[in-house]
């Protein structure tokens, strides 16, 4: 396997879970780095010149596909942003979170009585096309220059107003309740954790996120994706 990182390299990784997007990014500009410093001859020093960077963040409790642009190639980074988006996970019903995920503890539980497999199918209707959607509260989305997680954090409310986003396809499956499997596929900008919690209150119930995985972006799958370390282990083996 042969690189030109300065040209430029698309690289598929598969992120892991406690990994953020840009705990991978620099991982691997660390690797390169360290690659094309054995490359170089004696008196130049280009290495730490490379740029990289990712096309689409994942939550840090979220997996897989992350594409990660080197060199001239970063110019193709919101290229690759705004291509149609594959995932699957698991939603939880009966509680919700301030996250829409599994980052924070409950703040509110229910009971599941009322729910069955057909009623949660039927409200998945309404949430595919054209839909309105508002954003995680807890989301790096910025506010008057500053993060929405860091506004959440201190306590501050904020407003906000709901995006048009598309969701293509959306299948549930194995509804082993509270848990129901799920994959959906998306235009850029589409929160799932947005969906989940939305659909728990679509069902007079609670629901977050409890697994995400992006298994596609555009033509680019996960089944030919690195993990971090063994494009790590590549690099140093030169191959």
């Amino acid at each position: 396997m042969s690189f030109n990182f300065t040209e430029g390299e698309v690289l598929l990784i598969d992120k892991p879970i406690g990994w953020t997007s840009f705990d991978v990014v620099n991982k691997i500009r660390n690797a390169i780095r360290n690659f094309l410093r054995e490359q170089e001859a004696p008196g130049h020093n280009n290495s730490g010149k490379i740029k990289v960077g990712h096309a689409g963040t994942l939550d840090p409790l979220a997996t897989g596909l992350l594409i990660v642009c080197t060199g001239k190639f970063t110019k193709r980074i919101d290229e690759f942003m705004a291509q149609e988006k594959e995932y699957t996970g698991e939603f939880t019903f009966g509680a919700s979170t301030p996250t829409y995920d599994a980052e924070m503890p409950a703040d509110a539980t229910f009971a599941c009585d009322n729910l069955s497999e057909e009623k949660i199918i039927k409200a998945t209707e309404s949430f595919v096309g054209t839909i309105q959607q508002i954003p995680p509260m807890y989301s790096a989305i910025k506010q008057e220059g500053k993060k929405l997680y860091e506004l959440a954090r201190k306590g501050v409310s904020v407003e906000l107003k709901p995006r048009e986003v598309f969701v293509k396809e959306f299948e549930l499956s194995n509804f082993e309740l509270p848990k129901v499997n799920f994959r959906i596929v998306c235009s850029k900008g589409t929160y799932i954790r947005s969906i989940a919690h939305d659909l728990g209150k679509a069902v007079d119930n609670g629901a977050y996120l409890s697994s995400l995985r992006r298994t596609r972006i555009g033509d680019h799958t996960i089944e030919d994706a690195l993990q971090v370390m063994e494009f790590v282990e590549r690099l140093k083996l030169g191959n």
